[in-house]
């Protein structure tokens, strides 16, 4: 994970600590495997850390993303008169 925490991934892109954290939370709860693990704070502070099958989820999603995209292109230039 990129910030270390969702604490800070949820800064860095606007978003409530609440609404990243339920997001995280769903995506464990639907996947095989757990996309990110957690430690819990404390003392030493707590973190996130993005897991072999969340590296793997973030792959094919910017690769569906990349895909789409070109297919919108694709699409747009046939509707250009």
């Amino acid at each position: 994970m990129e910030h270390g925490s969702i604490t800070k991934a949820a800064k860095s892109m606007e978003m409530a600590y609440r609404h990243a954290w339920d997001l995280v939370d769903s995506m464990n709860r639907q996947a095989k495997r757990p996309f990110v693990v957690l430690a819990t704070g404390g003392k030493g502070g707590g973190g996130a850390q993005v897991t072999a099958a969340g590296t793997k989820a973030i792959k094919i999603f910017w690769q569906f993303h990349k895909d789409l995209e070109a297919f919108l292109k694709r699409e747009e230039k046939k509707l250009k008169f």
